[in-house]
């Protein structure tokens, strides 16, 4: 299973990789490395990298303003030169083959992050690259039979996969941090009571929860005398919820596309990031259809800059290719737009990014604990429990940076 997440190899960390010096790739490829290390130099407005390269020498790149200051051993040009052709994947993918290394790689994604307007193209895909990749993602798009795929890809990894390290309620999105100093579960519970509140939904309503998950906000919903139908792609989601929620819901594999009836309220916790932009329409389509006049639906989701959303929409990262097939994040204005169109008001917007990042630096550290303690499957072997912590490491430096956010929105269909 852990090869069918990704195909790298851990074993030339540490050695002299293709490139190096004294032959004359190794010259091509330093002098490439060089010319993306001026464009980075020049990209970092606020923060800087102390690097080490590979002939040795150190360059501080940056150091403007106040930012985060990683550090980054660069042990071959070629990780350069794959971050100039792949963008962020490519960065992964020379990461992954030992050819750049990091005590801490979150305030090096922070820092990109947080100067993605100076950075520009430099972390992008080169356009030969780029066509490739794009082409391969458009064959993973979210159309009613590959969606199920993509899903199966992430979330059929196994329940013994993911309860070693989520909280005892199984919720696998953001916590919600009211209060300093709470616990991931207490965190948890804030989140889910929180969209509960937003449906407006009493006792003997019924909730139509598109991307049910394991059953969570279900729970808490029919603890409250609630009626639920919770629809997933997902059989170990959809297996492992109903037999923990037995009475008052019922969860079936379903494409939201699917869906026949009508609902007091929607809830949908960052399930539209696994849409994708050209079936945005359509999801908020239904939720107008499903919807009774003056209903509510809760959505938390997660958003990218405006300002960069077409040049990532245009790019393949690191996480499409590597770890969710069909993925999007959200452009806040065009999302809105279209709901509005479809007579969905947009309400008490609530954005809280950094409670993120904080939820992933928990879910890493349970993560590392359960492999030290060898928690997760056997099957799952080290180069994919590394491709996971970069995974959370990436999406936490994210987060941090402010490029990315997590909000929690209320839409109110119209004709009340």
């Amino acid at each position: 299973m852990a090869a069918r997440m990704h195909g790298t190899r851990h074993d030339n960390r540490g050695r002299k990789a293709a490139g190096g010096r004294g032959t004359t790739a190794g010259y091509i490829f330093a002098a490439v490395a060089r010319r993306v290390l001026d464009r980075v130099d020049r990209g970092l407005a606020a923060g800087a990298i102390e690097a080490t390269l590979p002939d040795g020498t150190r360059r501080r790149l940056g150091g403007r303003a106040p930012g985060p200051e990683p550090i980054v051993h660069v042990r071959s040009w070629r990780a350069l030169w794959r971050l100039a052709t792949g963008g962020s994947a490519g960065w992964y993918e020379a990461w992954a083959a030992g050819d750049w290394a990091s005590p801490d790689p979150v305030p090096l994604f922070d820092l990109f992050m947080r100067n993605r307007a100076a950075l520009g193209t430099t972390a992008r895909a080169a356009a030969w690259s780029r066509g490739l990749r794009r082409l391969r993602h458009w064959l993973r798009r979210n159309d009613p039979a590959q969606a199920r795929r993509n899903i199966a890809y992430h979330y059929d990894l196994g329940n013994d996969f993911y309860a070693p390290w989520l909280d005892a309620s199984m919720t696998y999105s953001s916590a919600l941090f009211p209060q300093n100093g709470m616990t991931l579960e207490a965190a948890q519970t804030a989140k889910l009571a929180a969209v509960l509140a937003r449906t407006g939904a009493t006792a003997g309503d019924t909730i139509l929860e598109i991307g049910c998950g394991w059953g969570s906000f279900a729970e808490i919903a029919v603890a409250g005398g609630r009626q639920v139908h919770g629809i997933t792609l997902s059989t170990e989601q959809r297996d492992y919820a109903a037999a923990r929620v037995p009475d008052g819901a019922r969860f079936t594999l379903t494409d939201y596309r699917a869906v026949t009836g009508t609902y007091d309220a929607v809830a949908s916790i960052e399930m539209v990031e696994a849409v994708g932009r050209e079936y945005w329409r359509e999801y908020l389509r239904v939720i107008a259809r499903v919807l009774k006049p003056g209903g509510r639906a809760a959505i938390q989701l997660i958003t990218i800059d405006d300002a960069i959303f077409e040049a990532y929409a245009g790019n393949v990262d690191f996480i499409q290719q590597y770890v969710f097939p069909g993925g999007l994040l959200i452009c806040e204005s065009e999302f809105r737009a279209i709901a509005e169109r479809e007579g969905l008001r947009w309400h008490d917007r609530h954005a809280f990014g950094i409670d993120y990042a904080d939820t992933l630096k928990m879910w890493r550290d349970r993560f590392d604990a359960a492999y030290a303690a060898g928690k997760l499957p056997p099957e799952f072997g080290r180069d994919f429990v590394d491709l996971w912590r970069y995974y959370l490491m990436y999406c936490e430096g994210g987060f941090r940076g402010n490029g990315i956010d997590v909000l929690q929105v209320t839409l109110v269909k119209e004709g009340a």
